[in-house]
């Protein structure tokens, strides 16, 4: 297990610290109660957790996750990322993640901010000129920590401030998020982000093969054919799919159907074999052992934790 991604100390900068306060603020006059709250701006999701958090699966989609107060790991395969008020995490494709919030009491709650990117809109921006496109280089993780600054708190902040203003949401907040979304591009890490969007890049390639197994992770999973598919070469796909997801291609796949398995085992289907099936599973004792190794326990007695503790922590779970 590596650690890729946790910055420990606090914020540095008092002007991040004061946004911050005031970002926790409007999370909470937003929320008030634990869970996941949507807003009046669809990409802007808000999250309140009162206590620490049992680890959740789910495929983390495109997102920027700001956390305003308390902590939260996240695993990506064996790579731990820690991240608190002083940083903001980034996914820049769709990966299935494991998560828990470490930090959270009454006094202090989980706060956090989520907001959904679209990786068109860096596209057009780059084609746009708005921002200086950077060289590709080799394809970078697509999940990535960086240190909170001020000229995004700012950005954030903005866009939140328009939910106490609806009528001015459809002019004014596609223009904060595309300030968001350009202040992430010239951050630190941002070359990381804008290979994603960037036409026939090898990160373009994968993402193609992340959409293709995706549609079809039920079927068998042919190397050649998914490299076809993707305009790669057997190896070239091995090597830059790793490279942005932290897994192979197979290991995608099988996160994907046990995911998908567990959602089924806890909202339609109570029969192991039947949703092992479902997903693409010929052998039910693989199933199970596959089962078992990824959520830590066979799947009857896993969902009846789950049900036990009025939980739906089963792949559908919000990763923010």
């Amino acid at each position: 297990m590596k650690d890729s991604g946790s910055i420990q100390e606090t914020a540095a900068d008092p002007l991040v610290s004061i946004k911050q306060i005031e970002l926790a603020r409007l999370i909470e006059q937003y929320t008030g109660t634990d869970g996941v709250h949507q807003t009046a701006i669809a990409p802007l999701n808000l999250m309140r957790l009162s206590q620490p958090s049992a680890p959740a699966h789910s495929l983390h989609k495109p997102a920027l996750c700001i956390i305003a107060q308390g902590q939260k790991q996240a695993m990506l395969a064996d790579e731990v990322y820690v991240y608190n008020s002083a940083q903001y995490l980034v996914v820049s494709v769709d990966l299935p993640v494991m998560g828990h919030v470490t930090q959270a009491t009454p006094a202090l709650p989980y706060l956090c901010v989520r907001l959904d990117l679209d990786p068109k809109d860096i596209g057009d921006m780059i084609m746009a000129g708005e921002v200086r496109a950077r060289k590709p280089d080799l394809p970078a993780r697509g999940m990535f920590v960086s240190r909170a600054n001020s000229s995004l708190l700012d950005a954030v902040l903005r866009l939140m401030q328009l939910l106490a203003t609806p009528q001015d949401i459809p002019v004014l907040a596609p223009l904060a998020m595309r300030e968001i979304l350009y202040r992430l591009l010239q951050d630190e890490q941002g070359g990381m982000l804008q290979q994603i969007a960037m036409t026939d890049s090898q990160s373009q390639h994968v993402v193609k093969a992340i959409e293709l197994i995706k549609r079809d992770y039920r079927l068998p999973l042919r190397i050649e054919n998914l490299a076809r598919e993707a305009n790669m070469s057997s190896s070239s796909l091995h090597h830059h799919f790793k490279a942005v997801t932290a897994m192979t291609p197979l290991q995608y796949q099988k996160q994907l159907r046990l995911q998908e398995a567990r959602r089924l085992l806890f909202t339609q289907v109570g029969d192991a074999a039947t949703a092992g099936h479902l997903v693409g599973y010929e052998s039910p004792s693989q199933f199970s052992r596959e089962y078992n190794r990824m959520f830590g326990s066979p799947p009857a007695r896993d969902v009846a934790r789950l049900r036990a503790a009025g939980t739906a922590s089963t792949g559908v779970a919000s990763p923010a």
